[in-house]
């Protein structure tokens, strides 16, 4: 799978649950075969799509989407 695709997976699936998702929650619901996602490939999302993750339960991070991404600001030709 390619970064783009794994992008848009996550961010389909955390758009359409706003309480956000573990990562074990994205694995199982997405049939993802990562033990852990790419750390590269989270700090873009971060960038990108405005990915948060915010401690849950235990050791669990949740993750969700900022309504306010960085490239959002940004003027689209």
């Amino acid at each position: 799978m390619r970064y783009v695709e794994f992008r848009e997976l996550i961010q389909n699936e955390l758009q359409n649950n706003p309480k956000g998702s573990t990562w074990a929650e994205l694995k199982k619901s997405l049939k993802l075969s990562y033990n852990n996602p790419c750390p590269t490939w989270v700090k873009n999302m971060e960038r990108e799509i405005g990915l948060v993750r915010l401690k849950g339960n235990g050791r669990a991070l949740v993750w969700n989407l900022n309504q306010n991404p960085i490239n959002s600001n940004r003027v689209k030709l």
